[in-house]
């Protein structure tokens, strides 16, 4: 139930992220999330992609600085409280949140959130215990 996630660390400077961009497009390689958090020097782009371990060898190969990480990807009603929800359930569990992005699915499907957690083992048994979706790699790199 845990998901690959590639960071890489960019200059924060014109053409970093279209330079990042345009290597996983010639490789075939599709991007299904993304979050991007910056300073004034440098930031960490977090995606999800079909093909992570492929994604990491291609920017590593090309000279970025880059990180394969565990997250988990929850699925939730796409409502007010949805999220309140779940971050409640993690609250009373006591699973620490490092950081989350949201992506809305298609049709009725709800919203996708992806967690990156201290304790994922934890944060995946509690989710699982109250009823709420985690989602598998294959699920998420194919939706």
């Amino acid at each position: 139930m845990k998901i690959k996630q590639i960071s890489v660390f960019l200059e924060n400077k014109s053409g970093r992220l279209a330079a990042v961009t345009r290597l996983l497009a010639k490789n075939d390689i599709n991007i299904r999330a993304l979050s991007i958090a910056d300073t004034s020097d440098f930031g960490i782009l977090r995606l999800i992609v079909k093909s992570p371990e492929r994604a990491y060898k291609v920017l590593k190969e090309s000279g970025f600085t880059v990180s394969l990480t565990e997250v988990i990807g929850v699925e939730m009603p796409d409502r007010p409280g949805g999220l309140s929800d779940v971050m409640t359930l993690l609250e009373e569990a006591g699973i620490n949140i490092e950081y989350l992005y949201a992506f809305i699915g298609k049709g009725d499907k709800g919203a996708t959130v992806i967690f990156r957690v201290e304790q994922l083992d934890e944060a995946i048994k509690a989710l699982d215990t109250n009823g709420i979706t985690v989602l598998n790699g294959e699920k998420i790199y194919n939706l």
